[in-house]
């Protein structure tokens, strides 16, 4: 299926997500048209959530996520944001309902892994005209770091281009071989590494390391194209610090942790260090059901001291602090929990259950998808918030995206009857 015809199908709702992802809330306007087409499913097909498997799955793994925030709000620090957050949630039930329907057959999984390659390559195209020019689709560039079609106000490049490059890594692997995927690696690595995200650098290593592994197949190969990796990424990392100041500004910063103080792995840390020890006293103190989804900000400067940056800052509002905890276990512990945690434990187990249950087929229409969502996962970097309207979407977007990729297994020749 061509990229044309891909956004004349049932996938266009889909792939409007990460279309309309630079620019805000306009992502929005796929997920209410899923939302329609679930609706409409649903009415012409009671039953149908009993035929798919793949959508079955993704309501478990909802149920899991919503739980720990509904638990959550009972009583929360700040209940109106808390409960507002829950009733945010629901529009992505309909998201991934949607998806594992119009993505049954796998060459409607190979047309949306097509159409999202697309997107991604241009992020990646007007990156790199903004990185030597100056300007973009979206005009001038953000002073401190490469903000691309996502806007100067907006520094969401690097995290959204390292989540999502699987899929262009993909489709230039599936076009132009091994060759088509290291010339796409390295275009993406550019961008990546001047939009100035470090999180968004350990991500995109983390995707290489994965692409290796699927190339090399043995540990032997995989050893050696590793350590041909890390000299790529030596030199292009190298290569960013001498001409660009963006870049050489992170890693100066990253580079102080080499005094060894904790005062230096904090400052290597941009103040994150004070973040997870405030993390840590606010779970400690709310252990059941935590402070409550969302609520992170308000209870935060009951649990540090009156001087800490993050309250003291002048875009920080009154009895506000930071607005995460930059970590996802952190982030799930403090705002949901023990019964939080054990609920994201057993989303965890049943996905991986799912994962190695659809055998080798399945795990392959996957792989771009699981990747994406192992690396923004991955628990030794930090994250931007999971229950955020902006992370959330895009992370729920992934994961309806695996789930229908999994069990996308309705033969293509049964097109023409269905």
């Amino acid at each position: 299926m061509t990229l044309k015809a891909a956004l004349r199908s049932p996938l266009l709702p889909i792939w409007l997500v990460p279309a309309l992802l630079p620019f805000g809330r306009s992502a929005e306007l796929g997920v209410f048209l899923a939302l329609v087409g679930a609706v409409l499913l649903l009415v012409r097909e009671p039953r149908a959530l009993e035929t798919h498997a793949g959508a079955r799955l993704f309501l478990w793994l909802f149920g899991a996520y919503v739980v720990a925030a509904l638990v959550s709000a009972v009583d929360a620090v700040a209940p109106g944001r808390s409960w507002s957050t829950v009733a945010g949630l629901l529009r992505f039930a309909p998201l991934g309902i949607y998806t594992c329907f119009a993505m049954r057959r796998p060459s409607k999984v190979r047309a949306l892994y097509i159409a999202t390659a697309a997107v991604v390559a241009l992020w990646v195209l007007d990156a790199w005209v903004q990185a030597l020019t100056g300007w973009g689709l979206r005009g001038l560039s953000n002073a401190e770091r490469l903000s691309g079609l996502f806007g100067a106000d907006n520094l969401k490049l690097g995290p959204a281009l390292a989540a999502c490059a699987p899929f262009l890594l993909w489709a230039a692997r599936e076009r132009w071989g091994w060759r088509g995927l290291v010339v796409a690696y390295l275009l993406t690595l550019g961008p990546v590494l001047l939009a100035g995200s470090r999180a968004a650098w350990l991500c995109y290593g983390l995707v290489g390391l994965a692409f290796l592994w699927r190339e090399s197949r043995t540990p032997l190969r995989f050893l050696v194209f590793c350590a041909g990796g890390f000299v790529t990424l030596l030199l292009a990392g190298t290569l960013a610090w001498q001409v660009s100041p963006r870049v050489h500004d992170r890693i100066e910063r990253t580079l102080v942790v080499a005094q060894g103080s904790t005062a230096s792995l904090d400052a290597a840390l941009t103040g994150r260090l004070d973040i997870w020890r405030t993390s840590l006293r606010m779970f400690a103190d709310h252990p059941i059901n935590g402070v409550g989804v969302r609520s992170f900000r308000y209870a935060y400067p009951s649990y540090t001291t009156a001087t800490d940056h993050f309250v003291t800052a002048e875009k920080c509002s009154e009895g506000e602090g930071a607005c995460h905890a930059h970590q996802v276990i952190l982030e799930v512990a403090t705002e949901t929990g023990v019964i939080g945690l054990a609920c994201w434990l057993a989303g965890v187990v049943m996905a991986w259950r799912a994962w190695r249950r659809v055998g080798y087929a399945g795990r392959e229409r996957a792989f771009p998808a699981t990747v994406a969502l192992a690396s923004i996962l991955f628990p030794l970097n930090t994250h931007m918030a999971f229950y955020s309207a902006w992370w959330g979407l895009l992370f729920w977007w992934l994961l309806a995206v695996w789930c229908a990729a999994l069990y996308a297994d309705v033969p293509d020749a049964e097109s023409a009857h269905a």
